[in-house]
């Protein structure tokens, strides 16, 4: 009996779409990751089996072998690797340290992030720095590529990424390939716009910075903002 004859309720998969991965037992984690059951038991029902054997212990399950596994009826070598691999996977994400979101206190320090994407292009392109309430980096994004002159931001699309990652604050640029670090008028009008749609959700542009090969010019230090 595959998962697909479950009802609703009880399908893992459905269940993690409809209520999120937190709403899942250990059992419909372990249903998910073997993909089906046996002919006399559900994916759910051969998970809760094989938990039950290690005492609900996912650091003991990770210490059966692909031999051990396949002792259970309707384990195969597919599904006793997909469960290690699985298992390895966690092993080694709990051994590295989370990486350090770098924290953004000036100017510099936006550019310093931002020129490894910026500075040696050739064609105009938009970027934004998507940071938290501590002004730490949570996300960057590349918003559009444009032509040699002119790089045009969708303001809906700058501000639905930072409504998807809970952002607090922006920090929007683009690069100058001519090396003129002089704004343009587009660049002051489009500045203005983010900074008012801004305001209206309540998601701060920190700062607007152009950018070139060697060197950058922020709005907020020249008082632009």
């Amino acid at each position: 009996m595959s998962i697909k004859f479950l009802a609703e309720d009880d399908r893992p998969r459905e269940k993690f779409l409809l209520k999120g991965k937190n709403s899942l037992s250990d059992s419909e984690l372990l249903a998910i990751i073997m993909g089906s059951g046996s002919r006399d038991e559900t994916a759910v029902e051969l998970a809760r089996k094989i938990l039950a054997s290690v005492d609900n212990n996912w650091h003991q399950l990770s210490l059966l072998t692909v031999k051990d596994l396949i002792k259970f009826k309707g384990v195969g070598e597919v599904k006793a690797i997909s469960i290690a691999t699985a298992l390895e996977i966690g092993r080694r994400r709990a051994a590295q340290e989370i990486p350090e979101k770098p924290q953004i206190s000036s100017s510099k320090d936006a550019y310093n992030v931002l020129k490894l994407h910026l500075s040696d292009l050739r064609t105009e392109e938009f970027w934004a720095l998507f940071l938290n309430q501590s002004n730490k980096v949570i996300h960057i994004a590349q918003l559009t590529q444009g032509g040699i002159n002119q790089s045009i931001v969708d303001i809906r699309i700058l501000f639905k990424t930072a409504l998807e990652h809970f952002s607090t604050g922006i920090i929007i640029s683009h690069n100058h390939p001519s090396g003129n670090l002089k704004p343009s008028a587009e660049d002051i009008s489009i500045t203005k716009k983010v900074k008012e749609a801004g305001n209206l959700m309540n998601i701060q542009l920190l700062d607007h910075l152009i950018i070139t090969q060697n060197s950058y010019l922020s709005f907020a230090d020249e008082g632009l903002l």
